[in-house]
Order: structure tokens, then C-alpha cells, then sequence
């Protein structure tokens, strides 16, 4: 992996799923022959088993369950996809239409933040950095600049999400 195991948790908080689409892409083989050894499945029930897995550890992702990547991811879910065969859990069920097109939009107004604005939010939020830590990491001169950084983003944030998300009519009561 060439990303930072952080970069890549904050990718996928903000809903962008190529980390995860590219692992199932290069592990899906493997973990077809390691479904059929342990639990006899055939190659596409195994694709499915790992795409559920994979879509449940996003979900867990996002909100907020997983707060750093596993040392070992694939060891991570292919422990995932032994419990959720134990527990018999059923295909995973796609997220309802209101809410992925909510995601997409958060990601569409979360990119269109100067790069900066998106660094000082994914420091706090998603690294969980204290005041002190990002105002030496973005170079503020102190901890209170760093608070009104964060906070004049989030506001620009919120604006773009007020002015831009317009809820359609089947998305309301």
C-alpha cells in the first residue's frame, strides 16, 4: 500500500471506497480458495461472503466503530467473514437510496474545501488531534489560531452542505 494507513481511513470516513474496491480486486482469489478449504462455499458465494465482509468493515468505518486500520487488515477480515458465517448474518443489505446519495454529497462539498480547510478537519476529526498537535503540524503559530481554523472550515463546511444538499421528496417523512 502506497497511502498511509491513516490517509486511507480518512478516505473511507468521507465515503471514497477505492482502498476497499482495490483490495477486493486483489484478494478476492485468495479468499475464494480459503472460503472453499474452511467452509466449502463456491467461488461466487465466496466473492459475495467477501463483498458483505468488506462492506460492513466501511460501514463500521464510517461510523466510527473502527478508529485506525488493523495491523493486519486481511487477517482482520477474514476474522469478519468467519463470524458472519458462525452467526449465519444474511447479505448484506445495500444502503437506502436517501443515504448513499447523502454520502456522495458530503464527499462532493468535503472536496470542494481548499486543501488546507480539508487537512485541519481530517486532523481533528478523524486523527483526533488536539489544538497544540495541528498548530505544529500546519504551522499556526499557537493552539488558538488552530481552534479558528478548524472552526471557520467547519462552518465553510456547513454551509456547503446547507447550500448543496437539497433532500428530494421521497427522501423527506
Amino acid at each position: 500500500m502506497t497511502t498511509p494507513l491513516a490517509e486511507t481511513l480518512t478516505q473511507l470516513r468521507v465515503g471514497n471506497q477505492k482502498f476497499l474496491i482495490d483490495f477486493y480486486q486483489r484478494s478476492r482469489h485468495l479468499f475464494a480458495r480459503w472460503a472453499q478449504r474452511k467452509h466449502h462455499l463456491s467461488a461466487p458465494q465466496a466473492h459475495e461472503l467477501l463483498q458483505d465482509t468488506l462492506l460492513d468493515f466501511y460501514d463500521q468505518v464510517a461510523d466510527g466503530r473502527i478508529t485506525k486500520l488493523p495491523d493486519d487488515l486481511r487477517a482482520f477480515i477474514y476474522g469478519m467473514a468467519q463470524q458472519r458465517l458462525e452467526a449465519q448474518v444474511p447479505a448484506h443489505v445495500p444502503l437506502p437510496a436517501a443515504e448513499a446519495r447523502r454520502r456522495q454529497s458530503l464527499l462532493a462539498q468535503f472536496n470542494q474545501l481548499g486543501a488546507d480547510c480539508q487537512q485541519v478537519l481530517t486532523y481533528f476529526y478523524f486523527h483526533g488531534y488536539q489544538f497544540e498537535k495541528m498548530g505544529v503540524k500546519m504551522g499556526f503559530p499557537n493552539a488558538t489560531v488552530a481552534r479558528r481554523q478548524k472552526s471557520s472550515c467547519l462552518r465553510k463546511l456547513y454551509e456547503l452542505v446547507r447550500g448543496g444538499y437539497e433532500p428530494a421528496a421521497a427522501d423527506v417523512g
